[in-house]
């Protein structure tokens, strides 16, 4: 690896940190809540009456609310199918370009 690259790897990641930290000792105390808790706050201020269509179905199995550790467990299982599926498939373009490669070496192109 050039010196060049070193050095631009070391800027990206103390830029990645600082996008980490900053935030972190900027909003001391602040609550860093998600897209959906936000969400259903906006529309319960615009419509009062507001009812939802249904109820989370583990929640409707266990009879009452999920715990956030469970949720967060729930969503790092969920994201980490996501990144093997795509991972499985980004490998098997790449190895069929080898093998396509390969081919063309065989029969001489």
């Amino acid at each position: 690896m050039k010196h060049a690259d070193k050095k631009w790897i070391t800027v990206i990641l103390a830029a990645v940190a600082l996008l980490i930290v900053v935030p972190l000792i900027a909003l001391k105390g602040a609550e860093f809540g998600g897209s959906d808790d936000a969400g259903s706050q906006v529309v319960k201020e615009i419509e009062e009456g507001y009812e939802p269509w249904f109820d989370p179905v583990l929640e409707t199995i266990i009879g009452g609310e999920i715990p956030g550790e469970v949720e967060s467990l729930m969503f790092c299982v969920q994201t980490g199918i996501g990144v093997g599926v795509i991972a499985f498939f980004m490998g098997r373009f790449v190895e069929r370009k080898k093998w396509e490669g390969n081919e063309r070496k065989k029969n001489g192109q």
